[in-house]
């Protein structure tokens, strides 16, 4: 029989693969929920919710809005979207029944919010992602996030560091709460910079692609009102990777593909070492937050190229 009840969710479809190349079958996949749930719920618990999605016969698709048919008890809030012109219903997965039933709807991703609750109440962490090259090795980006350390050491700060489940790392620094959203997203942009100089043979802030010169792209723009992939959560790639924390001890002797549905649940014996390497929360130097406010926002400046070129493609005829 293909259909079991879960957690007070009715399941289906467990034998087929839960999506091309995962290499698991979706009832493999629900039992990697339920085994990372207590260290993957206090990471999504209260912040906005994203997934992705891949349907059978259809291609991946991220969804915010909650779909008319979800159930009563998926706890969620309402976001005015100022681009749409309406609400969007957006799910909290803050309980195991919640996240068992995005399991079943086959979400592959699950992207979070910075914040928790309000976005008055400030992103909970300083991240950078460090993206390296489409074709260079994993080697680059753990340099990178050795220069985003170094820079950050330099400053008092610290934090912890993850692989993305795709080919970078992400560093999360944990921040005192009361701190706007502006200087938090200025210290971001900072501590790239800071990082860049140490190596800028190594990384890059150059927010192009194609200046980027196969440097490893230092990505400040995880800020504000931002995504970013929550730690344990599998990625939509062969073999089904997740998101994995890494000691920093530790990271020179790892790759991806560590760290998958099938592996990451003997890894997790006791304990949970996403929160067992997190320092304490800092408050940001007033130094960095300063440089950072000088700093233009490379998404921006981008932007501006972009509409430049064209200006200038137009103009030759």
């Amino acid at each position: 029989m293909s259909d079991e009840v879960r957690h007070g969710v009715k399941l289906s479809s467990l034998d087929q693969e839960v999506f091309p190349g995962a290499g698991v079958t979706k009832r493999e996949w629900l039992d990697y929920l339920e085994a990372v749930s207590d260290r993957m719920l206090p990471e999504l618990r209260d912040r906005l919710l994203t997934v992705l999605r891949v349907l059978r016969g259809q291609g991946p698709f991220m969804q915010k809005n909650l779909p008319k048919y979800t159930p009563d008890w998926v706890a969620r809030v309402a976001v005015w979207a100022e681009t749409s012109k309406r609400d969007v219903h957006y799910a909290l997965c803050n309980d195991l029944r919640t996240l068992i039933w995005f399991g079943n709807q086959r979400a592959i991703e699950f992207h979070t919010s910075l914040y928790r609750g309000s976005p008055a109440d400030g992103p909970t962490h300083l991240i950078l992602d460090l993206d390296p090259p489409e074709d260079g090795p994993f080697s680059l980006a753990i340099g990178a996030a050795q220069l985003v350390r170094e820079a950050l050491r330099a400053d008092g700060l610290d934090g912890a560091v993850k692989t993305s489940g795709s080919k970078g790392v992400h560093v999360f620094v944990p921040l005192a709460p009361g701190q706007s959203t502006e200087d938090i997203a200025a210290a971001t942009r900072a501590v790239a910079a800071r990082a860049e100089r140490i190596d800028p043979a190594l990384g890059t802030t150059e927010f192009v692609k194609d200046r980027r010169e196969g440097k490893v792209f230092l990505d400040s723009t995880r800020a504000g009102g931002a995504t970013v992939v929550s730690v344990y959560s599998p990625r939509n790639r062969p073999d089904a990777p997740v998101s994995f924390p890494v000691r920093w001890a530790d990271l020179d002797g790892v790759k991806p593909a560590d760290f998958t549905v099938r592996t990451v649940p003997e890894l997790l014996p006791g304990g949970d070492p996403w929160t067992a390497e997190m320092p304490s929360p800092f408050v940001l130097p007033e130094d960095l937050v300063a440089e950072g406010h000088t700093i233009p926002i490379a998404r921006v400046v981008a932007m501006h190229e972009g509409k430049r070129r064209a200006r200038a493609a137009r103009d030759s005829g």
